[in-house]
């Protein structure tokens, strides 16, 4: 077992992290502004930081995704300098630090040549040294790649001389550089066509400038989903992925970082080489995936991860906060506004992927039916099946497919989940297409598993394999952005469940569920994240748990919404939709503060409680262009984005929709607190390392990106998490927020050996209401925790298959049920013996191991989080701990 050093002291960290905290870095925060959050973060209780990317991005980037060159450290964050200052902050308090890795895909930025690799194949073409890099075909396009920058068609854009022959300093070559430009766009000149005329030299490079919409139709490098900005890179190729990996692996080898997180391997043409290939690089550092899960669907088992980022626990999470009895309230609510979609949820995806295969992502389907079409051309069994019929074929398998890919690997038998996988959409496919195409839609399933078809023997051909692998590659594109990026921005039941990787048709999860997923996580992927917000989730987790009180009281929210409607019918403008209009007004319930004042008197009806107007009017038209109904990023609607806009800024200004919100907020504040709570102490204490997204440790409601990248004012959390250190009492929930967060984080340091510790587990405790979610995390007898409170009298020598209860967690769910019931009256839970006595290290009261009333349990707080009374994890949680050393993971 590997030491957790406590806040304040220095020593390694485990090698499997205990927690960590998500640092968004970017221009408003650098390395050296993270290092000087390090003494906070060290005393809010995790174990490692977790960085965005951090290799040099494109120009102006603010994420770190759009990475131009892998063999430097960013310059504008504070190059490797700046990365080691605060490596070495976060060793000096005890914390190490995982890195987040884009193995994906580069950035095209402007101009060109930041990304040095991708500028010398626009200069060389195929004989370029990087053009193995990209995952180019060179067969189309005569040999040029696709760049669809200019504004208008390329005769349009010549004609109006837009673009020019100029001569630029190109950083990294020697001398002025003779170049093609378009305003901020900069190309190279192919050697010995400097001096031919415009129009033909443009036609004799080795890429083919293009107006911007010619790129969903004929784009010939794969890209990361639909976005032209980004090539993917083939890090499939050995030197490839050493070249792109050198300094990350570096970074690993050396000390300096200590686990990867890895973005979006379904976009790998094979995700469990790529990982075998950093584990064994690594020597097994602790790596998770950012892998959506559809279902029950599991993380395939030949890839070296401990598991995902934690999309399949935030969902099932909130969902275990929303009461199921508020869905028909709801979707009537939706169903008056925007009409009943036929088909519900499922029709509405199928046909957002339609959409996405017949549109943004046509050149990836085209270039797929292409590729079908030569391997049946060349196989005189197969030439009869038309390129039409192919087409056809493949489109309908790809709406069809329920989840991002069915991980094949040309060459190797697939196993059983990805046939069935794959079948499975084959028969959901057969449904829509002409009978006759039942033989051809066979011979597209044998191939995209990579079974013999056709002739004998016709099995492994590179064309064959290519197949296997792209046809995976456009189905995580087509299931991203016709679900995740479409569909999920149409459906507004209750907006809150429509998150990343999110199963909204599920609606409500019961704690039975909950238990058993729980308890099946524990034991296949104990040392995955579990995250309630990421830089990628549409709403952050106190939005989303504010919008589940909605389903508690679903009557009550029918009537501030006919409210609302009729408040704001003299200024609501005809172009606004149902749609628009049920995503404004949840999204106002889901950001409202509930602690802010309401000013009876403010002259223009404004409260501190709401959310900004312009926060709220960029969200609006970022999730309106999005759903792509009545305007979109490609064609916006700006009558209509202005229409919504205005009544936003009018309905946040008028007293008597502000009045509405407040008395809703109001009078649901207790169901709020407890979704809130008690959501975070699950989370933080449920089976998995626990993170926490930046200014997340505070109630705060925040959107999707950019607005969850807001600066966190670190001051006035470091004065109020030593104030309540100090004793002084919780005021707001944002209070009550971080000390729980607090002490649940360090109770998970001093006991790490509970959380993530060979043989952690879970095990639910006995409730005689279903209201009272309660859990115990368990470690095996004898197991060193660092606790003497709890440890066993043999010294830690047990090698005993028994386990003992360290901590348990006791959480409200549906307050509002609870309330309606005349409250907790005489339920009990049953605390685990073995402790004799636990404490609350949330209010400082003590309670007796086994039976014991939910209402003393839960006397000031929603929540409960119990450790033995007097234990080094007890003085911990309260800040009083700081010379205690609990135990990390192996």
């Amino acid at each position: 077992m590997t030491a957790v050093s406590p806040a304040g002291t220095p020593g390694a960290p485990p090698r499997v992290p205990v927690s960590t905290y998500r640092l968004q870095l970017g221009p408003d925060l650098t390395f050296d502004d993270a290092a000087r959050q390090v003494p906070y973060l060290a005393s809010l209780g995790v174990t490692h930081l977790y960085l965005s990317p951090v290799l040099q991005a494109a120009p102006g980037s603010t994420h770190g995704y759009d990475v131009v060159d892998h063999t430097r450290i960013s310059d504008e964050l504070g190059g490797r300098e700046g990365l080691g200052r605060l490596a070495a902050a976060a060793r000096d308090a005890g914390l190490g630090m995982v890195l987040d890795v884009v193995p994906n895909h580069m950035a095209v930025p402007t101009p060109a040549w930041h990304n040095r690799a991708l500028w010398s194949v626009l200069e060389e073409g195929s004989d370029s040294p990087y053009a193995r890099w990209f995952d180019v075909d060179w067969s189309a396009g005569e040999g040029a790649v696709l760049m669809p920058v200019l504004g208008a068609r390329l005769g349009d854009v010549l004609a109006a001389g837009e673009l020019v022959l100029d001569e630029v300093e190109v950083p990294g070559t020697p001398g002025p550089r003779r170049v093609l430009r378009y305003y901020d766009h900069v190309f190279p000149v192919r050697a010995g066509t400097e001096d031919l005329p415009l129009a033909e030299l443009v036609e004799r490079q080795h890429y083919r400038l293009a107006y911007w919409r010619v790129g969903d139709e004929e784009l010939n490098y794969r890209r990361f989903f639909d976005v032209g900005s980004l090539v993917a890179v083939r890090v499939e190729d050995e030197e490839v992925f050493d070249a792109t990996h050198a300094l990350v692996l570096d970074l690993v080898t050396s000390g300096v970082v200590d686990g990867l997180r890895i973005d979006h391997p379904d976009g790998l043409a094979d995700p469990a080489q790529y990982l075998q290939r950093l584990a064994d690089r690594t020597d097994g550092a602790w790596v998770v995936v950012e892998k959506i899960l559809a279902g029950e669907e599991q993380v395939p088992p030949d890839w070296a991860t401990v598991g995902t980022t934690g999309y399949d626990v935030a969902w099932r999470l909130q969902q275990l906060f929303v009461d199921p009895g508020g869905r028909s309230g709801l979707d009537a609510v939706m169903t008056r506004l925007t009409g009943a979609p036929p088909g519900g949820l499922g029709a509405l995806v199928e046909e957002a992927k339609r959409e996405v295969v017949a549109g943004p992502l046509y050149a990836e389907v085209h270039r797929l039916t292409d590729l079908a079409a030569a391997v049946c051309h060349d196989d005189p069994r197969l030439r009869d099946h038309t390129w039409r019929g192919l087409h056809q074929c493949l489109r309908e398998l790809l709406v069809a497919f329920d989840r991002y890919r069915a991980y094949v690997v040309p060459g190797t038998p697939p196993r059983h989940e990805a046939v069935r996988a794959v079948e499975e959409a084959a028969e959901r496919a057969r449904a829509h297409l002409d009978p006759q195409r039942a033989e051809t839609l066979a011979v597209v399933v044998d191939l995209v598993l990579g079974r013999e078809v056709g002739s004998a023997g016709r099995r492994r051909e590179a064309r064959r394999d290519e197949l296997v692998v792209r046809f995976q590659q456009v189905c995580g594109a087509v299931t991203a952005k016709g679900v995740e990026d479409t569909a999920f921005y149409r459906w507004t039941e209750l907006v809150s469940l429509c998150e990343v990787g999110g199963e909204p048709d599920r609606f409500s999860l019961g704690a039975h569920d909950w238990h058993a997923f729980a308890q099946r996580f524990a034991a296949l992927t104990p040392h995955a994240l579990t995250a309630g917000s990421t830089h990628d989730t549409k709403r952050g987790e106190d939005t989303r748990a504010a919008l589940g009180v909605l389903s508690e009281d679903a009557g009550a929210w029918s009537r501030l919404v006919d409210e609302v409607r009729a408040a704001t019918a003299p200024y609501r403008g005809v172009l606004v939709d149902g749609l628009a209009e049920n995503l404004l007004w949840q999204t106002v319930a889901g950001t409202w503060l509930p602690d802010a004042t309401t000013p009876d008197d403010a002259p223009d009806g404004t409260s501190e409680a709401a959310i900004a107007p312009d926060r709220l009017v960029d969200y609006l038209r970022k999730a309106l262009r999005e759903a792509k109904v009545a305007t979109s990023w490609t064609s916006p609607d700006e009558a209509y984005e202005e229409a919504v806009a205005e009544l936003a800024r009018r309905a946040l200004a008028d007293p008597a929709v502000t009045g509405a919100f407040a008395r809703w907020a109001r009078e649901h504040r207790e169901e709020l607190r407890a979704a809130s709570l008690g959501i975070t102490l699950t989370r933080l204490t449920a089976p998995g390392v626990a993170d926490v997204y930046q200014g997340a440790e505070s109630y705060a409601p925040t959107l999707v990106d950019p607005d969850n990248r807001r600066p966190v004012d670190v001051d006035d959390l470091t004065d109020r998490l030593a104030r309540l250190d100090g004793g002084a009492p919780a005021r707001t929930l944002a209070d009550e927020k971080l000390l729980v967060t607090a002490r649940a984080l360090r109770v998970r340091r001093a006991l790490a050996a509970a959380f993530v510790g060979d043989g952690a587990g879970y095990a639910p405790v006995a409730s005689s209401t279903p209201c009272a979610l309660a859990f115990a995390r368990t470690a095996p007898a004898g197991t060193p925790t660092g606790d003497p409170a709890t440890a066993d009298a043999s010294g830690g020598d047990r090698t005993d298959d028994a386990s003992v209860a360290h901590v348990v967690t006791v959480a409200t769910r549906l307050a509002g049920t609870v309330d309606r019931l005349g409250g907790w009256r005489d339920h009990v839970v049953a605390l685990p013996a073995g402790t004799g006595a636990w404490v609350d290290v949330l209010t400082g009261r003590e309670h007796p191991a086994g039976t014991v009333r939910v209402a003393d349990l839960l006397t000031d707080l929603p929540v409960a989080l119990l450790v033995a009374p007097g234990s080094a994890a007890s003085a911990a949680a309260t800040g009083e701990g700081a010379a205690a050393t609990g135990e990390g993971a192996p």
